[in-house]
């Protein structure tokens, strides 16, 4: 990889780690924060905001590929889609990576909805594109249950389902699929598909705690979404670290 590379999102669960890999191979990375960063760790920090289009322009400048790790994790995200696209356009741009989620095609939830269309905005760019589609963090869970810990009682979504992959593995994933646009990739699942109460269970006896378990019925077409296995991709249960093994970086074996 002989180009620049800008990395939005770049300060966050999987952008941090798409920048250490890519840096460690020796590419130029721009990393676009929305505010100001020292520098002295091999990146060029840039400070624009997608949603206002602030500095975007200056972030593409000289670059020949995006990744967009970017979220708001609101429908803001497809303004903030848009407008990179557009200046990525003007700057000559050759390729945009765009980190997804698996089955935003099959649940029918707000965010997936908005990550979708944020996709069909990739798919119709005129860019070369490349979507990765990746199960749900063990990070997201463990926020999950962190809050829920907190609870009297300990929420559980009832017949759900989930394939928690490890942010590195995904992160290696995109870094690997940076050269050449390929359309949509392989997706990438966590080893195992598991209960979400099997994944409560688990972090509840390496953080030391007793919570009764509360059973909650997600409603809508969103919760039959869930319960159908929407958001799974068994056939690709291509990761390999665990989610003990996340709580064990967490909690060190409590």
């Amino acid at each position: 990889m002989n180009g620049t590379v800008l990395v939005t999102g770049a300060t966050g669960t999987l952008g941090r780690e798409v920048v250490r890999l890519l840096v460690a191979r020796g590419v130029a990375v721009r990393g676009l924060s929305r505010r100001a960063r020292g520098g002295g760790d091999g990146v060029e920090w840039v400070v624009g905001d997608l949603v206002s289009g602030a500095g975007i322009a200056e972030a593409v400048a000289g670059v020949e590929v995006v990744v967009d790790c970017a979220t708001t994790q609101r429908k803001a995200d497809v303004t903030g889609v848009r407008t990179l696209v557009a200046r990525a356009r003007e700057a000559g741009v050759r390729h945009l990576v765009y980190v997804s989620i698996v089955g935003i095609d099959r649940v029918p939830i707000a965010y997936y909805r908005t990550k979708l269309a944020c996709e069909r905005v990739v798919r119709e760019s005129g860019l070369g594109w490349t979507v990765l589609r990746a199960t749900q963090f063990h990070d997201l869970l463990l926020k999950f249950f962190d809050v829920s810990v907190k609870l009297p009682l300990f929420p559980v979504l009832g017949g759900v389902r989930f394939q928690p992959v490890d942010v590195r593995e995904v992160a290696a994933a995109v870094v690997g699929l940076v050269e050449e646009p390929v359309g949509f990739a392989p997706e990438v699942g966590g080893p195992r598909v598991r209960s979400y109460r099997e994944l409560a269970g688990a972090y509840l006896r390496a953080a030391g705690k007793r919570r009764v378990l509360l059973p909650v019925r997600m409603p809508g077409a969103g919760g039959r979404g869930l319960r159908a296995g929407g958001n799974l991709a068994p056939e690709r249960a291509v990761g390999r670290g665990t989610f003990e093994e996340a709580l064990e970086r967490r909690f060190g074996g409590r």
